[in-house]
């Protein structure tokens, strides 16, 4: 007995299917490590801001530029927005109407599988490795979102969160 035949796309099937040219700006959903650890995750988090239509938002630290530098595997410039200040940044955002959601472990979180798509510009904030979101930028959130774990650990790293998150939100999962 034999099962349905698996066809596998090739290079050329999956660039007639996306987009023709890479974005300068889609500023709809805004991915923003505002508080980076290791620049590792800055790369791997940029590569899916590109897969799902989003900008990465990272503070003007002195290791970052190398570190984006090193992790962009793309073809071509990232959308990337440069803050300073990152409190002040959010505040910044929150009076562009924008929803600015925090990807942490709070009483308020709802589930990443309750979680729907983006409607509206929406800034995606992710915490330290280590201490997560600082208590002046939780005040900043309008919502909270944990992924479930059934494992020992705490939390996932910063570019798994946000890359589970960011495609829950552009609708992709």
């Amino acid at each position: 007995m034999s099962g349905p035949q698996v066809r596998v796309r090739t290079a050329k099937d999956l660039r007639r299917e996306r987009r023709r040219r890479p974005h300068s700006c889609w500023d709809h959903l805004i991915a923003a490590p505002l508080w980076p650890l290791h620049g590792v995750n800055l790369g791997t988090l940029l590569r899916t801001c590109d897969a799902v239509g989003a900008c990465l938002a990272v503070p003007r630290l002195p290791w970052v530029p190398e570190a984006l530098g090193r992790g962009n595997t793309l073809r071509h410039p990232a959308c990337v927005h440069w803050t300073g200040n990152p409190t002040r940044w959010l505040e910044q955002q929150r009076a562009r109407n924008s929803t600015i959601l925090g990807v942490e472990l709070a009483e308020e979180s709802i589930r990443l599988g309750d979680l729907p798509a983006a409607r509206q510009r929406t800034v995606m904030v992710l915490g330290h490795e280590q201490t997560g979101i600082p208590p002046e930028a939780l005040d900043l959130l309008d919502l909270a979102v944990e992924i479930p774990m059934i494992g020992t650990g705490a939390s996932l790293n910063v570019a798994v969160a946000g890359s589970l998150v960011l495609y829950r939100l552009a609708g992709l999962l």
